[in-house]
């Protein structure tokens, strides 16, 4: 049994999780937007792929919102900033730029996890969602290479 000092902090968690909520609206939002708008023949495979990150984003999105719910905290609903450009490098770059944010957002979510078995698949759900959307990072930092 966890003592008093690795025991969940909820406050703090709910605390946290808004604050990495607040991000992945606007990552839904922003690959939503991306994925539709970038133009000419070359990019129209990138815009397929960032439609299937939205909707990865938007599935975490669901789980952040019942995870702060669960702990008896009320979810955000406000929006990071969003940007749109018709430049598809200029998009990425800001795609790359955000989603950094977001996963150090939600790496700093773990801290108020405590070793309870809660708090434990708590820290293990921001993991998964860390890894995945760190392999989106990657992958638009490779997409944005040009050598």
């Amino acid at each position: 049994m966890a003592d008093q000092d690795e025991k969940l902090d909820v406050e703090g968690a709910v605390d946290r999780l808004n604050e990495a909520l607040r991000l992945q609206h606007r990552s839904v939002l922003q690959y939503s937007i991306n994925s539709g708008s970038l133009f000419g023949f070359e990019f129209q495979a990138l815009g397929d792929r960032l439609w299937e990150f939205a909707q990865s984003e938007l599935g975490d999105q669901r789980l952040l919102v019942e995870k702060i719910v669960a702990l008896g905290g009320d979810p955000v609903t406000e929006v990071a900033e969003l940007r749109w450009t018709g430049d598809a490098g200029d998009a990425v770059d800001w795609l790359i730029e955000t989603e950094e944010e977001a996963v150090e957002t939600l790496q700093a979510a773990i801290e108020p996890t405590g070793r309870e078995g809660r708090s434990e698949a708590l820290e293990h759900l921001l993991e998964h969602m860390i890894m995945r959307k760190q392999n989106q990072v990657d992958f638009l930092v490779r997409a944005r290479r040009t050598s």
